[in-house]
């Protein structure tokens, strides 16, 4: 799975997924720590990764455009969570929803709950 870590998530937490065999990269390795959401969004859809953030704005974004991808992973209530609780989260659902993130989606996770959307919104 290839996936673009934004700045509201740690650094760590791509080192772990990277252990399970992902391709993660975060947005401050590119050198986009000040980024806008628009470039964020534009360097996932350019490198074919999926976007993974705490910020719901990549949503809106979406909607607004009619987009049809990159896919856009929203994490929520699981800000207070360990680094390692949050990438066990994504370990073990992600897998479950993998053709609707090929197929460009917007999937919001929690602890115990997901909802996806397949774009365009």
């Amino acid at each position: 799975m290839r996936l673009l870590l934004d700045n509201n998530l740690s650094a760590r937490l791509g080192e772990i997924l990277v252990r399970e065999g992902w391709d993660v990269v975060h947005i401050s390795a590119l050198g986009l720590r000040a980024a806008l959401d628009p470039e964020v969004l534009q360097t996932a859809r350019d490198d074919h990764r999926i976007l993974v953030s705490a910020d719901t704005d990549f949503g809106a974004l979406l909607a607004a455009s009619h987009a049809t991808g990159p896919s856009v992973v929203l994490v929520r209530r699981v800000a207070n969570k360990r680094v390692e609780e949050m990438a066990d989260i994504l370990v073990a659902n992600l897998p479950l929803v993998t053709d609707d993130l090929d197929a460009g989606c917007v999937l919001v996770i929690g602890e115990e709950t997901m909802r996806v959307r397949r774009l365009p919104l």
